[in-house]
C-alpha cells in the first residue's frame, strides 16, 4: 500500500543509488543501437551546484533520458574542469589559514598541495548533480588534468606550434595585480565607478604658452604617452598635425597625430596615447609605430627602467626628480602625485566628476590593467574560419537560430587568443628556452633537449616556460579529448560527433567557439550537429540573481524542501527558446503539489484495484469513457515527443501537466467513480485497463523531468522490477476505435461541466447550492448525450436536472454557450443578480483603470528606455494581466440575463 504521501528524501537516494549500481546510466559502444550524446560543459572541481547548474544540467538530463528511452545509445559525458585560477585561490587560502606561502614553498609542493585538496574536497558538485538526478554516465567521469586529458593537451599545443597557428608575442592582456596573471575576458567584471575626469594642458614644442589639452580617467600612465591623438579632419588641430607637444613631469617630445580614434565631440577632442597601457592605444600606436613603454609593474606599481633614459629637465614642465621618486608606489598613490604636482605647475586645467565602467577581476576583486607582456598566442582567426563555415552551411545548428547572429559577430571579429597564465595551478606550457632567447616546443624535454642539440651542434641547458595553459583551452578539446584522443578509441569512432551541446549564451564564444575551432581543426568535423542555448535563471521578478540583492535561490535547498522532481518540472516549465526563466520558490511550491496530485491519484487506483493491466488491449475498448482518454493518452504522447523534438521543455511540460492533471486526474477519474463504485461487469473492466494503461502511459511521459515519483510508482504498480522506468520504451501511439466520436461526446461533457463551474463560480454561488440546467437550441444528438451523462453532469455540476428550455428564458439567468448550445442556470431565486453586477462591473472599473495606468506607462517613451528591462517587461505582463481580467468580467456580466 502507498504510504499517504510521497517522500522524497526517503525515495531519491535509494533509486539514484540503485540506478547507478545497476548501470542504468552507461553508454553502450559495442551496441548496434544509435548513438545520441552531450557532452556535459564541465563544472569547476571547486564548484557547488548554483541554479543555473540546476537548469542547464535538468534540460540536458530529461533530454538524455528521453533520449535513452527512444532506444538510443545514450552517451551524457560527465566531469569536472580544474579551473585554474579558482583553485589557486582556494588552495593558497587554505594554506595561508595555516601560516603557509606558495611562493615560500616552491611550485611542485604547493601543486602537491593542490592535488592532495582536490583528492579530498574537490568535485562536491558531481555529489550534487546526484541530488539532482543526473543520469551521467559516471564511470567515464573525466578531469581536464587526468592523465588522457593532459596528453591530448599536449599533443594539440605542439602540433599548432608547428603548424605557425600556435605562437608567442609581446600584446596588451587584460592584468590582474592581485593575482599576477592575464585573465581571459569572462572573468572581466565591469564595475560602475564614481570617479573624475582630469584635462591636463600639454605645452606644445617651440611654442611657448600654447597647449594641448587632453582629458583623461589615469593621469599615473601619462608617464607612459607615446603620443597625442587627433582627429584628422578636425580644424582646431590641422596646424598641430605631425608638430610634437611636451609630455609633462617627463619632458619627453611626442608627435601629435592624426588617427580617427579621437572623438572630436568627445573631451576635449584630443587624446592622449598610452599603447603599453591602454587596448585601444594599443593599436594606435602600432597603426603610427609609436615606441610602447610600461610604467607599471605586474603588482601595478610604478616601474621607470623603460622610461629611464627618457627623462628629461624641461624648465616649469618636467621634474624627473619627482618622476624618480614614484618608483615602487602604488598606482592609485601615483596618481594624487601626479595630480598634486601638475596643479603645482599649472598645467591640470580642471577636474570633473566622472562615472565610467571601470574593468575589474571577478576572482581578485581589484581593477585590472591593461599589461604589455609576452604570453602565448592561438591564430584563432585562421582556426574560425571552419567553424564559421560549418554554421553557415548548416552542419551545426543553433537553436533558437538567431544565436548563430552572435556566433558570427565574435567569430567574424576574432582576435589572437592569448592561451598562457601566470600561475601554477594547470596544463603547463610544453615550451623550454634557451640562454640565447630561442625557444623550443616539443612534447618532452628529452625532445626538446635533442631539438635544441640539434640546431646548437651541443647539449646546451634548457629552462622551462613557467607559464600554463588557460583554462578554455583544455575545455576546448573536450567533445574529443573525453573520448581518448589521440588514440582511436571505439568510444572516438561512435560518439563523435556529439548530438547536441546544451549550454547558457554567455559562455558562446569563449566554449562554444572554441570547441567548434578545435574540433574542426583536429578530427576534421563539427563537435555537435545542434547547440541549444538556453537562457538566464532570473528571480520570479525578472531581476537578475544576485547575493547583494538577496534573491539568489539554493536548488539543493530548493530539493530538500520540495524534492528533486518538483524544481526539475519547475525549470522545464519555465524553460522556452530565447528567453530568460523567472524562477521563484512560489513555483516549485506549485509544481511539488502535481507531484502531490499523481501522488493522490496513484493512492485512487491502487485503492480500486488498477494496476499494470494484464492483457488489456487499447485497441478494443468501447466505452466511451476509455476510449476518450486513450485516445487522450495519444495526443499528449504526440505533443510531448514533438516539443521535446523542438527542445520547447515548457510546452512538453505543459501538455504533459495538462493532460496529467485535467484530463486524467480532474475528469477521468471523476468521470469514472460511478463506474469504478457500480457492479463488476464488462465496462468497469475496461475502465479498469484503461485507467492501469493510460497511467503507465503518464509514467513514462513525466520520467525525462521528474525521475523519483515516475519511477517509484512504476514497480509498485507492478508495470515493471525496482528501476526499470528508465529503460522502458517511451510511449507510442496505439490503435483507438473511434476516437473522434468519443472525443467529440467526453469533450462536450467536459466543456459544458467546467462552464456551468465558472459561471457559479463568478457568481458566487455556494457550492451547497444546486439548479438545473436549462438548454435552449439543443440538437436531439446533443440531448441525448446530456441525457447518457446525466448523472456526471448532476454531480459534477451541481446541477438538479438537465432539460430543454421550453418558451421564452426565465429573468434572472446566466447563461454559457457550448457547441450550439445556450446553457442557462436560473439564478434568481438563488443570489442578488444586481448585487452581483454591480460587484462585477466595479471589479471591471477597477481593472480598466489598472490598465489604464499602466498602458500610459508603456506609452511614456522616457519610462521604456531609462527603466531596467526586467521593470519594463514586468510592466507588460502586469497589462496583459489586467487586459484578461477585463475580458473575463466581460463575459461573467454578458452571462447575466434579466
Amino acid at each position: 500500500m502507498l504510504d499517504k504521501t510521497f517522500d522524497p528524501a526517503a525515495v531519491e537516494p535509494r533509486l539514484y543509488a540503485l540506478w547507478e549500481a545497476s548501470g542504468a546510466f552507461a553508454a553502450r559502444p559495442d551496441s548496434d543501437a544509435p548513438p545520441f550524446v552531450i557532452m556535459i560543459p564541465p563544472p569547476n572541481v571547486t564548484g557547488s551546484l548554483h541554479i543555473g547548474h540546476a537548469l542547464t544540467m535538468t534540460v540536458q538530463d530529461t533530454l538524455t533520458r528521453w533520449r535513452r528511452m527512444q532506444g538510443r545509445d545514450a552517451l551524457w559525458q560527465p566531469g569536472t574542469d580544474h579551473a585554474g585560477i579558482a583553485t589557486q585561490m582556494v588552495v593558497e587560502r587554505l594554506l595561508a589559514s595555516q601560516g603557509q606561502d606558495r611562493r615560500a614553498m616552491g611550485r611542485e609542493a604547493f601543486l602537491a598541495h593542490v592535488w592532495e585538496w582536490k583528492a579530498q574536497s574537490g568535485g562536491s558538485i558531481t555529489r550534487q548533480l546526484r541530488r539532482l538526478g543526473a543520469s551521467l554516465d559516471w564511470p567515464r567521469e573525466r578531469f581536464t588534468m587526468d592523465e588522457g586529458l593532459s596528453k591530448a593537451v599536449l599533443e594539440v599545443f605542439v602540433t599548432l606550434h608547428k603548424q605557425g597557428l600556435i605562437y608567442r608575442d609581446r600584446r596588451l592582456v587584460n592584468w590582474d595585480p592581485k593575482l599576477q596573471t592575464a585573465i581571459s575576458d569572462l572573468e572581466v567584471e565591469s564595475r560602475e565607478v564614481k570617479g573624475s575626469l582630469w584635462t591636463l594642458r600639454y605645452p606644445i614644442e617651440g611654442e611657448p604658452g600654447r597647449f594641448i589639452q587632453v582629458a583623461t580617467t589615469r593621469p599615473e600612465t601619462m608617464l607612459g604617452d607615446t603620443a597625442v591623438a587627433v582627429h584628422p579632419e578636425d580644424p582646431r588641430f590641422r596646424d598641430l598635425v605631425g608638430r610634437r607637444a611636451v609630455l609633462p613631469l617627463v619632458g619627453r617630445p611626442i608627435p601629435i597625430v592624426a588617427d580617427t580614434y579621437s572623438d572630436p565631440e568627445k573631451g576635449t577632442g584630443a587624446v592622449k596615447i598610452t599603447p603599453a597601457h591602454d587596448f585601444n592605444d594599443f593599436e594606435v600606436g602600432k597603426r603610427h609605430g609609436l615606441p610602447m613603454p610600461s610604467v607599471l609593474d605586474a603588482e601595478a606599481r610604478v616601474a621607470l627602467a623603460e622610461i629611464e633614459a627618457d627623462l628629461r629637465a624641461v624648465e616649469g614642465i618636467a621634474e624627473p626628480d619627482f618622476v624618480r621618486g614614484l618608483a615602487g608606489q602604488d598606482r592609485f598613490a601615483a596618481r594624487k602625485a601626479v595630480l598634486a604636482k601638475l596643479e603645482e605647475l599649472g598645467l591640470l586645467e580642471k577636474t570633473e566628476p566622472h562615472t565610467h565602467q571601470v574593468p575589474h577581476g571577478d576572482r581578485g576583486g581589484v581593477p585590472l590593467e591593461p599589461r604589455l607582456t609576452w604570453q602565448w598566442y592561438c591564430d584563432a582567426k585562421t582556426l574560425a574560419q571552419p567553424a564559421i563555415e560549418a554554421v553557415e552551411s548548416g552542419r551545426t545548428e543553433f537553436v533558437p537560430k538567431q544565436w548563430e547572429n552572435t556566433f558570427f559577430a565574435w567569430m567574424r571579429d576574432i582576435q589572437p587568443w592569448c592561451v598562457s597564465r601566470q600561475l601554477w595551478w594547470g596544463h603547463r606550457i610544453p615550451a623550454w628556452h634557451a640562454p640565447d632567447g630561442s625557444i623550443f616546443v616539443e612534447r618532452t624535454e628529452e625532445e626538446a633537449l635533442a631539438a635544441a642539440r640539434a640546431m646548437f651542434g651541443a647539449d646546451v641547458p634548457l629552462r622551462r616556460d613557467e607559464d600554463v595553459l588557460d583554462t578554455w583551452f583544455s575545455s576546448a578539446l573536450w567533445p574529443f579529448s573525453t573520448l581518448g584522443w589521440p588514440e582511436k578509441t571505439p568510444e572516438l569512432a561512435k560518439y563523435y560527433p556529439g548530438s547536441v551541446l546544451v549550454t547558457g549564451f554567455d559562455i558562446i564564444f569563449f566554449w562554444v567557439a572554441r570547441m567548434m575551432m578545435m574540433g574542426q581543426h583536429f578530427m576534421g568535423e563539427v563537435p555537435f550537429r545542434q547547440v541549444y542555448i538556453h537562457g538566464l535563471v532570473r528571480d520570479e521578478k525578472g531581476q537578475k540573481m544576485s547575493k547583494t540583492k538577496g534573491n539568489v535561490m539554493d536548488p539543493l535547498e530548493l530539493i530538500d524542501a520540495y524534492g528533486a522532481d518538483a524544481l526539475r518540472f519547475t525549470i522545464c516549465a519555465l524553460t522556452g527558446p530565447g528567453r530568460d526563466v523567472k524562477l521563484g520558490r512560489k513555483r516549485v511550491e506549485d509544481h511539488r503539489a502535481f507531484v502531490t496530485k499523481i501522488w493522490n491519484a496513484a493512492r485512487f487506483l491502487e485503492m480500486n484495484g488498477i494496476a499494470a493491466p494484464q492483457g488489456f488491449d487499447p485497441a478494443s475498448a468501447t466505452s466511451p469513457l476509455a476510449r476518450w482518454i486513450l485516445d487522450g493518452a495519444n495526443r499528449a504522447v504526440a505533443a510531448c515527443t514533438a516539443a521535446l523534438e523542438a527542445y520547447r521543455f515548457d510546452e512538453y511540460a505543459a501538455a504533459a501537466y495538462a493532460f496529467v492533471w485535467g484530463s486524467f486526474c480532474d475528469w477521468f477519474i471523476e468521470l469514472g467513480k460511478p463506474v469504478l463504485n457500480g457492479p463488476d461487469g464488462a465496462e468497469k473492466d475496461e475502465v479498469k485497463g484503461a485507467a492501469g494503461h493510460v497511467f503507465g502511459t503518464i509514467l513514462r511521459l513525466l520520467h525525462p523531468a521528474m525521475p523519483f515519483v515516475t519511477e517509484e510508482l512504476w514497480h509498485r504498480f507492478g508495470y515493471g522490477p525496482e528501476g526499470s522506468l528508465i529503460r522502458t520504451a517511451w510511449p507510442d501511439s496505439v490503435p483507438v476505435p473511434d476516437a473522434e466520436a468519443a472525443r467529440a461526446e467526453l469533450d462536450w461533457v467536459v466543456a459544458l461541466v467546467g462552464e456551468v463551474r465558472a459561471a457559479r463560480s463568478e457568481m458566487n454561488v455556494p457550492p451547497s447550492v444546486t439548479v438545473p440546467l436549462l438548454l435552449q437550441g439543443a440538437a436531439p444528438a446533443t440531448l441525448d448525450r446530456a441525457g447518457r451523462w446525466i448523472d456526471a453532469i448532476r454531480r459534477l455540476a451541481r446541477a438538479t436536472e438537465v432539460r430543454p428550455l421550453d418558451g421564452a428564458p426565465p429573468r434572472g439567468v446566466a447563461q454559457v454557450v457550448v457547441g450550439e448550445v445556450t446553457v442557462m442556470l436560473p439564478l434568481a431565486e438563488v443570489i442578488d443578480l444586481g448585487a452581483e453586477r454591480a460587484r462585477l462591473a466595479k471589479a471591471r472599473g477597477t481593472a480598466e483603470g489598472e490598465a489604464r495606468k499602466l498602458s500610459a506607462k508603456l506609452g511614456n517613451a522616457d519610462f521604456v528606455s531609462r527603466a531596467a528591462e526586467e521593470v519594463v517587461e514586468e510592466t507588460r505582463e502586469r497589462l496583459a494581466a489586467a487586459e484578461a481580467e477585463m475580458a473575463r468580467l466581460d463575459a461573467a456580466l454578458a452571462r447575466i440575463a434579466g
